[in-house]
């Protein structure tokens, strides 16, 4: 004869495994989302509106007479039509993709290098060279245009007097702004010296939290500078060099004030527009401001298509 056994189980002591497999939903803190909420309504406000005009103007036919109170005709995709067959706008893309290419890709080289740098010096030396890039990255763009117009002045620019007292033929003189090529070398040479000082500081900072520990373990196992460099380094602040890089593709892709300025010491406009400054001729200068609205969003989606990928890698950094 079988016996069963009907022993309850004693309540509050052994929970039931269901119940404890059973995951507990987390209640939401709504304050966070509450604090966030004002900021999120001043960037929709004063970032939506504006694209949302610009969006809508790419469309109409808007010249001065929209302006002043006209109604804009809708012109469909005539302004996109107009743009993308403008030989101009062609070669100033080409113009303007090189040169966000280039200083982004010396920025970010220069930046990185800097950064190792820092970490070699002692103490108040560091501290000193900090302190003098944040005064150069501080510094207003009028003003350090103006001391760039000087250092290249044919007249009276301490480059040209250096370069002929070197015996250099021809660069007495020199005016740097009248040739499209040595134009953006100066160019260039100004917008990599405002951007490295924030790539320095971004980098270093990230480059100081590596722990030490990894470096004396890989350095005991026989690795160089270099491969720590690549294997230790560059994975650990990946996330800082891909938020970085991404910033400057769209800084040096959108460049205007240094661009605009130095154009009025050379006299050739044309061969050395970049794309802000050809939005700006087409719509404030020439008054079309439908085509330059179209133009600025082509611009956008360019920026999207150059930042895409890093933008997706950043967010994956993200989630790990």
């Amino acid at each position: 004869m079988t016996v069963t056994s009907t022993r309850a189980k004693p309540e509050g002591i052994l929970p039931d495994r269901t119940e404890a497999a059973a995951p507990k939903k987390r209640r939401r803190n709504p304050l966070p989302y509450i604090l966030l909420l004002p900021a999120v309504l001043i960037v929709l406000v004063d970032m939506g509106y504006p694209l949302l005009r610009q969006i809508t103007m790419a469309f109409q036919h808007f010249s001065l007479e929209q302006q002043f109170g006209k109604p804009a005709e809708f012109a469909g995709l005539d302004n996109f039509t107009r743009v993308l067959g403008d030989s101009a706008f062609w070669l100033t893309l080409g113009r303007s993709l090189a040169f966000c290419l280039v200083c982004a890709a010396l920025t970010m080289a220069i930046g990185i290098g800097g950064a190792l740098l820092l970490t070699k010096l002692s103490g108040p030396v560091s501290v000193f060279v900090q302190a003098a890039m944040l005064l150069a990255w501080a510094m207003p763009v009028l003003s350090s245009l103006q001391v760039f117009q000087w250092i290249f002045d044919s007249r009276s620019g301490v480059v040209d007097w250096t370069l002929a007292g070197l015996g250099l033929q021809g660069m007495a003189g020199y005016n740097w702004f009248s040739n499209p090529l040595t134009f953006f070398a100066v160019a260039a040479i100004l917008v990599i010296w405002m951007s490295v000082p924030l790539v320095v500081f971004m980098v270093y900072a990230s480059v100081t939290q590596i722990d030490e520990s990894m470096l004396e373990a890989s350095t005991l196992d026989g690795a160089n500078g270099w491969k720590q460099f690549r294997e230790i380094t560059v994975p650990t602040i990946a996330p800082v060099l891909l938020l970085v890089t991404i910033l400057e593709i769209i800084w040096d892709l959108r460049v205007f004030t240094q661009i605009f300025i130095l154009q009025k010491n050379g006299g050739i406009t044309e061969q050395t527009n970049v794309l802000g400054t050809y939005v700006y001729q087409v719509g404030l200068s020439g008054g079309d401001y439908g085509v330059a609205s179209a133009t600025a969003l082509i611009m956008l989606v360019i920026t999207l298509l150059l930042t895409w990928r890093y933008v997706t890698q950043f967010l994956k950094q993200g989630e790990v």
